[in-house]
């Protein structure tokens, strides 16, 4: 998570100092944040490129005798967020948000499920040598991580689709195998 505000160009004056109507823009008002960047001023910019579980942040209860978070209103020209769970937001002059921040899993959907078995059946049918042992153990992994979480792993799938997709083991001759580079690629592309 990022903020924060960053240094006046030279030349400028400071931001409690900027004479009215300089384009500053308002503040921003956040009343629960639990991941993101978020940043104010002239020449305000503000980025997310963290990595997520892929989960969405559950939102926090209300307090007692509140509907929902209590934001107060930014300045004029501001932003109010009443909850923010990643992402990026940038106020005033100049101002940029860039979110490239990327979910460290994603949901595994029963095709990728099916192919990954798949493979693994007929990964017997190859001579064994460690290429082919080596796949089967990631294979495995993914299989037990989709089973216990209904995702997989961003860096494991991106694994498997460089090994399978080379062609450097006689696994990626499989049909199979291309059926499952298939199935990653769409998901990595956030096609699937």
């Amino acid at each position: 998570m990022t903020t924060g505000e960053r240094e006046p160009d030279e030349g400028s004056p400071p931001p409690d100092t900027a004479p009215q109507g300089c384009g500053c823009g308002g503040g921003i008002s956040i009343g629960v944040l639990t991941g993101g960047a978020v940043a104010a001023g002239e020449r305000a910019v503000a980025e997310d490129r963290s990595r997520r579980d892929g989960r969405t942040a559950a939102p926090l209860p209300p307090a007692a005798g509140a509907a929902g978070p209590a934001v107060p209103p930014p300045g004029a020209g501001g932003i109010a967020v009443g909850a923010m769970a990643g992402g990026a937001v940038a106020a005033g002059a100049d101002a940029r948000a860039l979110d490239a921040s990327a979910p460290a899993a994603v949901d595994a959907p029963p095709e990728l499920r099916a192919a990954l078995a798949t493979l693994r059946g007929q990964l017997p049918l190859l001579n064994a040598s460690d290429g082919t042992a080596e796949i089967d153990a990631h294979l495995a992994d993914a299989e037990e991580e989709i089973e216990a979480t209904g995702q997989v792993r961003r860096d494991r799938l991106q694994w498997l689709r460089d090994r399978l997709d080379l062609g450097a083991t006689a696994v990626a001759g499989l049909a199979s195998a291309t059926a499952v580079v298939q199935q990653i690629t769409q998901l990595l592309s956030g096609q699937g």
